[in-house]
């Protein structure tokens, strides 16, 4: 029997999404005395932009097109967060996401406040050409309004948008803007060669993959998911072969020995208890847009679901509200890692607690994303690359430990530990180290959260009860 399957809009409706975050927030709030009055101001959004503009596309007529850009908190500038094109972007998921963005920066220490962004539009709709006007109409809205700016307001890409859309941002700002010699700095998740970072595009589902590692490491917390041992051999399905559940999949299955046996996309799912070859999936995807056909699976229509399937670790990295009431209660996973935003419902999450399912949620797996932006702002607004002044120091002190030792020993160190000791850090491996970093010192946190207060029952409610902290300790600094 084929699970009912909503589309976006409906879901939305049956599961509005800032009720969902909020109700998440409240069971942090709760357990702490804070003034009255600051709980009201930290739950909802500072201001929301709504705008309607009209373009002229190729076929010689006006479009009108409706847009959304919210800020959460600005107790940190620039305030950060993506901008996403999707026929069911509307107000209230606009604002959660804002929300969302705040606890997540507080979350892995990152000095931006929360804000999102999005555009009611299906890209698949329209030509490259007419994307980029569309894209640059949105833009110079944002940019005189101050919704987009190195020091105020900086996106980054979303669902439906990456690093094409960020360039054509990029580029209207620095036209709007001649004299703002930082005018790489209004928005991340660019290309590389158009003032880009390297690891930028990865960042998210390499983010999953180190808060995954770090969970394993934590032997008390894999043991309340009745899991043991590290990642290798692990049954994991995947929802969402987009940027985020490529490489989440892609990064535990070739690096960490994890056996992808389920991928879900929009069309269906892949079965294969054997596990999946993502990147031959990912290929057969792009080649035919779908996963259908697939030679070296089991097919099936029923996508949702398949989130049913059996496995040690579901990621769902696809929509909003996928594991709801009618579904939790048959969800087969002993630990969910969510790379989507808000893929739990409120109402989902508190049947999963007491089915014993640890989730990891998404305010603390999905932050890689932002973390990495962060390192591309400071790349922009210091204008120079990761690893230029170091590199070839580091080369240097390398090449002379390799000549002590073989000197001392009278040995040649064989070839390739000779390489790894005299290479030099570039900017690759420095994103990595400083996002491994970022995620396992975020993941300590919530997990020390969790086993402090006795109240805390859950990691969700001990990430939000860690970042509301952060958040007031700021808030006091600020006299607020």
């Amino acid at each position: 029997m084929i699970t009912e399957h909503l589309d976006e809009h409906t879901r939305f409706e049956r599961y509005p999404f800032r009720d969902s975050v909020n109700a998440m927030v409240d069971k942090a709030l709760d357990l702490m005395d804070l003034p009255a009055g600051l709980p009201e101001h930290i739950k909802f959004n500072d201001t929301v932009l709504q705008v309607h503009f009209p373009v002229k596309l190729s076929d010689g007529k006006y479009h009108t097109f409706k847009g959304f850009r919210a800020v959460h908190s600005d107790h940190y500038a620039p305030v950060k967060g993506g901008i996403r094109y999707s026929e069911a972007v509307n107000r209230d998921e606009v604002e959660a996401l804002s929300s969302l963005m705040t606890y997540k920066c507080a979350l892995v220490n990152v000095p931006f406040g929360g804000s999102k962004g999005g555009l009611r539009i299906r890209p698949k709709d329209y030509s490259v050409e007419d994307l980029e006007r569309i894209t640059r109409a949105f833009a110079k809205i944002l940019i005189e309004r101050g919704y987009i700016s190195p020091s105020e307001n900086v996106p980054a890409p979303d669902m439906g948008t990456g690093p094409r859309e960020m360039a054509w941002i990029a580029d209207t700002y620095r036209n709007l803007r001649p004299n703002d010699i930082n005018y790489f700095a209004c928005v991340t998740g660019k290309p590389v060669g158009a003032g880009g970072i390297h690891g930028r595009h990865e960042a998210t589902g390499r983010g999953i993959q180190y808060i995954i590692r770090e969970f394993f490491r934590h032997a008390e917390d894999v043991k309340l998911a009745r899991l043991s041992g590290d990642l290798d051999g692990k049954r994991v399905v995947v929802q969402g072969l987009g940027n985020v559940g490529y490489h989440a999949a892609k990064f535990v299955s070739e690096e960490d020995g994890a056996k992808v046996v389920c991928i879900i996309e929009r069309h269906g799912a892949l079965l294969n208890d054997n596990g999946l070859d993502i990147e031959a999936v990912k290929e057969w995807m792009v080649e035919t847009g779908s996963i259908k056909g697939y030679p070296n699976a089991t097919f099936t229509e029923d996508g949702l679901g398949a989130l049913e399937t059996p496995c040690d670790i579901l990621i769902p990295a696809a929509l909003e509200s996928q594991i709801t009431k009618e579904n939790a209660h048959r969800i087969a996973t002993k630990l969910i890692v969510e790379g989507a935003n808000g893929p739990v419902t409120a109402e989902a999450d508190d049947i999963l607690e007491e089915r014993g399912i640890i989730v990891l949620p998404d305010a603390l797996c999905n932050a890689g994303g932002v973390t990495v932006s962060y390192f591309e702002w400071i790349k922009n607004i210091q204008h120079i690359r990761f690893g230029r002044m170091q590199r070839r120091l580091d080369e240097y002190r390398g090449s002379k430990i390799v000549e002590a030792l073989e000197t001392m020993t009278g040995k040649t160190m064989p070839a390739n530990l000779k390489s790894e000791l005299v290479q030099g850090a570039d900017e690759l491996s420095l994103v990595r180290s400083g996002l491994d970093d970022t995620m396992r010192g975020a993941y300590q946190d919530v997990s020390e959260a969790f086993h402090r207060k006795d109240k805390i029952t859950n990691f969700r409610t001990a990430a939000m009860y860690s970042a509301i902290e952060k958040l007031v300790f700021t808030y006091q600094n600020m006299g607020v």
